[in-house]
């Protein structure tokens, strides 16, 4: 339920957000040109909201409990791991979290490379080995000092304001099209179109997120390179190879699970955020 609210409490800051700059420009939906800025409002708008309260938005929807004082062994050698990686990779250290959940996984977010979040699931952190967990911190920091995070918000940005832009002119048409073969003149009700814009924007979203997922399948096996570099490549396989044995994930919401390690397993690698692990494992075994 609280997932849920902050969902919505979201999209409804990027829709104030917008609908302030667009009064503010005098935006005019009707022609081409305004079209386009209100698709590139919309669809930038929300990316870049998401991806500027995205820590915070981890920190509440997964129940990140940030690490300030250690409490143990593991928290002080986690804390001390992440800001060696981090000192390696010419980045500044990141916030350090562990959350609650029996699944074998971590993330890294926030808005910039030098502001970021890296936190693991009690799952991973305790059921791994030393080794193991290293070159997992090792391929979150490495999201982080390749600014994957930015990365991506600019492409969902640039899919969002496609598929916005691109359903409305495609509506439009279809629109005219009736008009022009109608005794009335008047093509679609106001009902019949949007409608026909909701399926527009279903359509292309679909479309979307393919590009999208392909794109963060690059960055992730750029990761693991990067992990590899920081803690190991054999180090970095075993991690893999024991992810590839561990439980299904799915506990990770649908917003968060394209920056974890370990990313949901799909019927189709066109939508998938994460390649498959074999072909991870493959990938570093190969690299020199």
């Amino acid at each position: 339920m609280k997932r849920v609210f902050l969902l919505i409490l979201t999209n409804l800051a990027i829709l104030l957000v917008a609908s302030i700059v667009m009064s503010i420009l005098g935006v005019n939906t009707q022609t081409m040109g305004g079209l386009l800025v209100f698709a590139a409002i919309f669809g930038f708008g929300g990316a870049f909201i998401s991806l500027a309260i995205s820590k915070w938005m981890a920190k509440k929807t997964m129940g990140c409990e940030v690490i300030t004082q250690p409490r143990d062994n593991t928290e002080h050698w986690l804390l001390e791991t992440v800001a060696r990686q981090a000192q390696q990779a010419g980045i500044k250290m990141p916030e350090v979290a562990i959350y609650q959940s029996p699944e074998l996984n971590a993330f890294a977010t926030g808005p910039s490379k030098n502001n970021s979040l890296v936190a693991v699931s009690t799952g991973l952190l305790y059921g791994m080995s030393a080794d193991e967990v290293e070159a997992v911190l090792a391929h979150e920091v490495s999201h982080v000092a390749n600014g994957d995070m930015v990365t991506l918000t600019l492409i969902q940005g640039v899919m969002n304001t496609f598929v916005i832009f691109a359903a409305r002119v495609v509506a439009g048409i279809i629109n005219n099209f009736v008009a022009s073969n109608d005794e009335e003149g008047e093509g679609l009700g106001t009902i019949a179109y949007m409608a026909v814009v909701f399926v527009l924007d279903m359509l292309f979203g679909i479309l979307a997120s393919m590009v999208v997922a392909y794109f963060s399948r690059i960055r992730e096996f750029r990761a693991d390179e990067g992990a590899a570099r920081l803690a190991g490549k054999n180090k970095m396989i075993a991690a893999l190879e024991r992810l590839r044995t561990g439980p299904e994930t799915g506990a990770m919401p649908a917003n968060m699970s394209a920056f974890g390690i370990n990313g949901k397993r799909s019927m189709t690698e066109l939508f998938m955020s994460h390649p498959p692990l074999e072909k991870r494992i493959e990938a570093l075994r190969n690299r020199g």
